[in-house]
């Protein structure tokens, strides 16, 4: 994550930094690196995909290291961002992944709720 000084340094806003970090954390996913999963998914993170099963990001962080799901491909379908204030955030929205489990490649559609604190 970056400090606000790294964040000015770039010229990032604040929406264009939470826009990174779902990149970041996509590609976290596709690779399967926890360590970055811990750092930019926060302990309260939570997805539901289109059936209404919630995954939270130890629920992730456990299909991931025992190989139970990979995640091909992520594409987000729409996202909105709430500052409400200069370290929280909430944000709202869905994607559609293409995920490989038990060999057999499926399309998952998950909404999205994330609520950010930045230290």
């Amino acid at each position: 994550m970056y400090t606000k000084r790294e964040i000015a340094s770039r010229g990032l806003d604040d929406e264009q930094q939470i826009s990174k970090l779902f990149e970041d954390g996509d590609r976290a996913l596709m690779l399967a690196r926890v360590d970055e999963l811990k750092r930019i998914y926060g302990e309260e993170y939570v997805q539901y995909d289109e059936s209404g099963n919630r995954s939270t990001r130890q629920d992730l962080i456990q299909n991931l290291t025992s190989a139970t799901i990979r995640f091909v491909s992520m594409t987000s379908t729409g996202r909105s961002v709430s500052i409400l204030r200069d370290d929280v955030a909430i944000v709202h929205g869905s994607e559609e992944d293409e995920v490989e489990q038990a060999g057999k490649c499926s399309t998952v559609r998950y909404i999205l709720h994330r609520r950010g604190d930045e230290a």
